[in-house]
């Protein structure tokens, strides 16, 4: 198994590791697109993410993961082994975060029939797919803004149910998918269709570092990190504990943090100035911001916090304006600034 970078060592992209916290500590907030230049590190914090993350407990034997603790029957075979003796046994996995490729069939993503039971022992058995194995974890999309419209049909479905449903060859399976969505792109390569654009909660520019000491540490840590990964990963060991410790603490604490209904009334404000459609960006707003206060440690949610997550949380929903020749996170910075004064 690959080792990854650790995500403590990554330099810079402050917004982009911070959007990845705020997942990481409440996956309500629903996913993250990181759009910018190639080789800015995009790929290199998703996948680091997991080995930030600590093991989850599943359902032994689960092929979807299924939490134990549930009180319902995640799946069938959740049903059949709760049933039996020694049911409801548990056991550690690490949180998985599962690539989908952009040529990935359907078959590959949702799952299919196991044609070699089927024509070797007549019995008509379901091999879980892409989505299965993300389930409770995250699913990462490089180059998202290339993925197939079939595919991102599917996507927008099983993002809105939690749920994957496969019909094949007579069989019919349900399983759970409740997963974090993750995609990154160059928007210089072709856009996202809008449908699957607003089922990220969060959306990150990452743009090519500037600054000449910062570019060489970049290229410093990657040549170590090449040249002996063990190495420098036990270098960054502890980092990577205390980050992780954090995270966990914030997670204790997301429920104890106080969001009043003045701060609810200043998020719609702010999206009623921007013309943002539906509700989908206040209650991004609200997790966003409630889950950052955690991570810092406040336990009332301010403007100071919603000054950090707006651009985040609303600059892939608005709509273009012809007569405005700004970024959208300009807009959203003018509608700050207009809303505080």
């Amino acid at each position: 198994m690959a080792i990854p970078f650790p995500f403590s060592a990554i330099v810079g992209q402050q917004d982009m590791k911070l959007a990845i916290q705020i997942v990481a500590v409440d996956p309500s907030v629903n996913g993250i697109l990181a759009l910018g230049d190639r080789g800015t590190g995009k790929s290199t914090a998703v996948r680091a993410l997991a080995d930030l993350l600590p093991p989850i407990k599943v359902v032994k034997n689960c092929p979807y993961g299924c939490d134990p603790k549930s009180q319902t029957v995640s799946c069938d075979q959740c049903s059949t082994l709760r049933s039996g003796s020694g049911a409801n046994h548990s056991e550690s996995r690490p949180v998985p975060v599962v690539d989908l490729p952009l040529g990935a069939s359907e078959d590959r993503v949702v799952g299919a029939l196991d044609l070699e039971k089927a024509l070797s022992q007549g019995i008509k058995s379901f091999s879980p797919g892409l989505l299965a194995k993300a389930n409770r974890g995250f699913l990462y999309i490089d180059e998202v803004n290339l993925l197939e419209d079939h595919l991102v049909d599917l996507l927008i479905d099983v993002a809105a149910s939690g749920e994957n449903v496969v019909e094949r060859e007579g069989l019919s399976v349900r399983h759970p998918a409740r997963f974090v969505l993750v995609g990154s792109g160059n928007p210089e390569e072709g856009e996202l269709r809008p449908q699957l654009l607003d089922r990220f909660g969060l959306c990150v520019e990452v743009k090519t570092p500037k600054d000449l000491d910062e570019r060489i540490l970049v290229i410093k840590r990657r040549d170590a990190f090449e040249k002996n990964p063990q190495e420098f990963q036990k270098e960054w060991q502890q980092a990577n504990e205390e980050l992780r410790d954090k995270i966990l603490k914030a997670r204790k604490r997301l429920e104890k943090v106080v969001m009043t209904d003045d701060f609810l009334r200043l998020c719609s404000k702010l999206c009623i100035a921007l013309g943002t459609d539906g509700l989908r960006a206040e209650l991004t707003l609200m997790r966003a911001t409630r889950a950052y206060a955690a991570i810092e440690g406040d336990k009332t949610v301010d403007a100071k916090h919603l000054k950090v997550i707006a651009p985040m949380a609303l600059c892939h929903r608005l709509r273009r304006d012809p007569l405005d020749d700004t970024g959208s996170s300009a807009r959203v910075e003018r509608a700050l600034e207009e809303l505080f004064t």
